[in-house]
């Protein structure tokens, strides 16, 4: 096995200062993310997700980002999911994406809830029609005895609806959308002397500081 300790790699390609980035954290986050929309990052808007439970058990996951503006960050997933009950119990959560090949981070910290029917209704009408069925059929972190289960789910699910035009949305599944207070920029740098430019919501404003590395 690979010696773990001797796996690094410098960071080279760019910089973040205070004087070129914008006042307002969204704005800075829409910019990056172009940015890796034009660099072709695998997966853009897959971030990971981390929530606490009701007993104060951390979790965490990959989930992908279908929106965001200035109110905030907007996922969707079965609210019987873990994630969805933890969020039901404890709405703090945080957020992290990474784009090796800009060598950048954003994480996010902030309060999820869920979204307007109608906008979740929008949605999933725009999503194919084999993974609507899918959101139907998986009792999503549920135990199964085995894959056939679901299997039979979907295929009995589909026969259901075998004629139909539209498929309605299932009421356990929807959006969240997360409201941020923090959000901090991150930029691989030489020598481990890493780019942390980090905005805080303070009565109102974003606040911007510069974090040691």
């Amino acid at each position: 096995m690979q010696d773990l300790a001797q796996i690094r790699k410098e960071y080279t390609l760019l910089s973040l200062d205070e004087k070129s980035i914008s006042p307002s954290p969204f704005q800075q986050f829409e910019k990056w993310f172009n940015e890796a929309l034009t660099a072709k990052v695998l997966e853009p808007n897959a971030m990971n997700l981390a929530t606490v439970s009701e007993n104060g058990r951390p979790s965490s996951r990959i989930v992908l980002l279908k929106g965001f503006d200035e109110q905030g960050f907007i996922f969707f997933t079965n609210y019987q999911s873990n994630k969805g009950k933890d969020l039901e119990q404890n709405p703090f959560c945080s957020l992290s994406f990474f784009w090796p090949e800009l060598e950048r981070q954003v994480r996010i910290e902030g309060s999820a809830g869920k979204i307007p029917t109608d906008q979740s209704d929008a949605y999933f009408n725009s999503r194919p029609r084999e993974s609507q069925i899918g959101a139907w059929a998986s009792p999503q972190s549920s135990v199964i005895a085995s894959r056939i289960i679901i299997e039979e789910r979907y295929n009995s699910i589909e026969k259901k609806f075998e004629g139909e035009k539209s498929i309605t949305r299932p009421n356990q599944w929807g959006g969240y959308i997360t409201k941020p207070f923090l959000i901090e920029f991150w930029q691989g740098r030489h020598s481990r002397l890493h780019d942390r430019i980090q905005y805080t919501l303070v009565d109102g404003p974003w606040k911007i500081n510069r974090l040691a590395p």
